[in-house]
């Protein structure tokens, strides 16, 4: 249950951060509002999975997944640039939450 929740706590974020993209500055009432009840539900959802995950766990893939998840995003769907070395940052991203999942999970 609580990795499942974390799941839709990065979902929320994701979703978050990408309507910020189109609040322009959060001049734009709907992405504006997307924005902030996505962050919501994102910290709402990631305090409930700390009742059964590690924080340390909990947060690395939150952050991690969710960071990766936005630079793909960027970069298939905002035309950001697809430079292998970002393409490197991403995967050492990826790599660095499976790490610590196996240094600390258990």
């Amino acid at each position: 249950m609580g990795y499942g929740l974390l799941a839709a706590a990065i979902a929320a974020e994701v979703a978050a951060t990408s309507a910020m993209k189109y609040s322009e500055g959060f001049t734009r009432l709907w992405p504006s509002l997307v924005t902030v009840v996505g962050y919501v539900v994102a910290f709402a959802l990631l305090a409930q999975t700390l009742k059964t995950i590690s924080i340390g766990t909990a947060y690395a893939i939150w952050a991690g997944v969710g960071t990766a998840a936005i630079a793909a995003i960027g970069m298939v769907f905002m035309n950001e640039s697809m430079a292998p070395v970002k393409l490197l940052g991403i995967a050492l991203v990826i790599a660095g939450v499976v790490v610590l999942n196996l240094g600390g999970a258990h």
